[in-house]
């Protein structure tokens, strides 16, 4: 661990842009004004969830279009894009699109794995592939290169009146640097840096190798060293953490019992890993800016990271995320180093 934290250079939130699904467009417009809060606080990012068949947002990249277009300067980022539901290549298109429109300031974030429920949903989802379908790494791969102007196709050029190019149209660069994998195993930290993507750490990890005691913060502190140690940037190679937090500088006293009853349910999947696959949560982050700033200097795998994207709760309502990132901005940020972006 090193003696002092590193100064946090990015403030950023992630939000799952819940809605009400008889009326699904107030809470996406919800969505979209807590992003042009962000900008006004002076947050460097604001990331959103990607659900599927949920009340919350499903197509990150359409919600993020319209954001940039609301926006001018804090960085958009999706916190995943489960690769599992999505081509490639048709996914390639769009978020080089999107990063056009923003002026380069989207920040992909994806994983691996079978959709969830895929016995369930396979059959309408790839009726005619779902056994043949590939979801490991291989998908990221194809995605990463689509994105960074490999060939898609060995055919270009004119055909009659119309032009064809043999990679992905319209090419963004730079968005191959910005494209983040969402790992919480050491396999997946490894995969990414030896793969040059950013890693988005957050508040699941997997408690590999051990039946015994576990600890979340030395073990997401592995997963950033294991990802550093195979990047080609090393130490400077970006990693953000993304831990549930909820200050509580301005909130009102009924406020303030809401958030400690929500962290208090939440906590006892904190003690122990859960499940087969042994993933094991961060407690959630309940009291003031001092209060927290003090834990998260404490904090194995923050101190190891100079960029976060703190989590939103996922049920509240607008007025309880305007006063959280407010506090954050105002509070929180400052006390953990960081200052807003002009």
């Amino acid at each position: 661990m090193p003696p002092t934290p590193r100064p946090l250079r990015k403030l950023g939130f992630l939000t799952i842009g819940l809605f009400d699904g008889a009326d699904p467009r107030p809470g996406h417009e919800s969505t979209l004004e807590i992003i042009e809060l962000g900008e006004r606080l002076g947050f460097d990012s604001a990331w959103v969830r990607h659900r599927h068949l949920q009340y919350g947002i499903s197509s990150p990249v359409a919600v993020l279009a319209a954001a940039s277009q609301r926006t001018s300067r804090i960085e958009l980022g999706t916190a995943v894009i489960p690769l599992g539901w999505e081509n490639p290549l048709r996914l390639a298109e769009d978020l080089a699109t999107v990063d056009i429109l923003s002026g380069g300031r989207l920040n992909p974030g994806v994983s691996v794995g079978p959709p969830m429920h895929y016995e369930q949903v396979k059959e309408a989802l790839y009726p005619d592939t779902a056994e043949a379908e590939e979801f490991g790494y291989e998908r990221v791969r194809r995605l990463l290169d689509f994105v960074r102007g490999e060939p898609a196709t060995d055919f270009s050029g004119v055909e009659g009146f119309e032009v064809f190019s043999d990679v992905v149209q319209p090419h963004s660069p730079g968005l191959g640097r910005r494209l983040w994998y969402g790992g919480g195993s050491l396999s997946s930290a490894r995969w990414a840096g030896e793969h040059g993507m950013n890693f988005l750490t957050s508040s699941v990890v997997k408690a590999e190798g051990t039946e015994g005691p576990v600890d979340f913060a030395e073990i997401q502190l592995s997963h950033i060293r294991e990802f550093r140690a195979h990047h080609p940037d090393g130490e400077e190679a970006r990693v953000s953490q993304g831990l549930v937090v909820i200050p509580t500088d301005s909130a009102t006293p009924e406020q303030r019992a809401r958030y400690e009853a929500y962290a208090a349910k939440r906590l006892p999947r904190t003690t122990t890993p859960q499940g087969p696959a042994r993933l094991l949560f961060a407690p959630d982050l309940v009291g003031t800016s001092a209060e927290i700033a003090e834990r998260l200097h404490a904090h194995a795998g923050f101190r190891e990271a100079d960029e976060v994207a703190f989590a939103l709760p996922f049920t509240f309502e607008h007025e309880d995320y305007v006063q959280i990132l407010t506090d954050m901005a105002t509070g929180l940020g400052p006390a953990l180093g960081w200052r807003p972006a002009a």
